[in-house]
């Protein structure tokens, strides 16, 4: 793990943020439009990458609607009581069948041990991509997210994010909207502090367009 500050509160992310409009002076006047930006933090280890996996390629409120209902299934929330489950109580709340099959081999992965959220958490940013994403199922977008949201990583951009892209675009005056690719290496310049880089442009997206860029 990074040894910058984890982006857990206010005061924190407000840190990096001071750090970034240093490195970046465009940002300024985005963190003029967001105000306050806060955490995002959720839940570690299974709970909280399946709730990643529910909101991959959903708007947010369709993505919270499933959550609410996968959240009442008995034992969903455990690996070993995942397991117990068959496809079709999953199926039912609204997971899809590749999201089914996501999260059950995160479930067995985590049962034979060959997946380690403890010890995910001592990694370096690109190892700990890497070993996430070493696991079927789990692609970049759901790593980063997972790491910056559930472990507090502060240097992690998940550049593939629709929504990041769009708010690249219209915060930094861009003529068009950024390919993944140039947007990571876009982000390779407010390093170590991509976290906030990331939280502070979901938030202009929000304020701008009036909806939320990622499930909260």
């Amino acid at each position: 793990m990074s040894s910058s500050p984890r982006i857990d509160n206010v005061e924190s992310i407000a840190a990096h943020l001071d750090m970034l409009v240093g490195i970046d002076p465009r940002l300024a006047a985005i963190r003029v439009v967001t105000g306050a930006v806060h955490p995002r933090i959720d839940v570690a280890g299974f709970a909280g990458i399946s709730r990643i996996v529910c909101g991959q390629l959903l708007s947010v409120a369709s993505a919270a609607a499933i959550w609410e209902r996968y959240v009442k299934v008995e034992g969903a929330l455990d690996p070993a009581g995942f397991l117990s489950l068959d496809e079709a109580a999953i199926r039912a709340v609204g997971f899809s069948g590749g999201k089914y099959r996501t999260v059950r081999a995160i479930a067995e992965a985590m049962a034979s041990g060959t997946l380690d959220f403890d010890h995910l958490e001592t990694l370096p940013a690109d190892a700990a991509v890497s070993y996430l994403t070493a696991h079927k199922g789990i692609g970049p977008w759901t790593a980063q997210v997972y790491l910056m949201f559930c472990a507090g990583h502060p240097d992690i951009f998940p550049a593939g994010d629709l929504a990041l892209r769009k708010a690249a675009q219209d915060g930094l005056g861009l003529d068009r909207l950024p390919e993944i690719a140039e947007l990571a290496n876009l982000a390779r310049n407010w390093a170590p502090h991509r976290s906030a880089a990331a939280l502070l442009l979901w938030r202009y997206y929000a304020v701008c367009r009036n909806r939320e860029g990622v499930l909260g």
